[in-house]
């Protein structure tokens, strides 16, 4: 039987802190993309930029599927 190490308040504090911060800096990363890809990606015709961006998307996804496998 595992044995569970017990997280003092602090620490606790802690990880939810770096839990936070990580997701906050995920999400801004995001946000900055996509409102490069508004402005530089085609901005006059949404379509093509949409479309253009799943396929963009479907490629790499596609082509770092090895890289997925290995890292689950």
């Amino acid at each position: 039987m595992v044995k569970e190490k017990r997280l003092s308040g602090k620490e606790h504090l802690q990880k939810v802190f770096f839990t936070v911060l990580m997701a906050f800096a995920i999400v801004s990363f995001w946000r900055g993309v996509w409102g490069l890809m508004d402005l530089y990606l085609f901005p006059e015709n949404l379509f093509l930029s949409f479309s253009l961006s799943v396929l963009i998307g479907i490629v790499l996804l596609y082509s770092t599927k090895n890289l997925v496998r290995n890292l689950i």
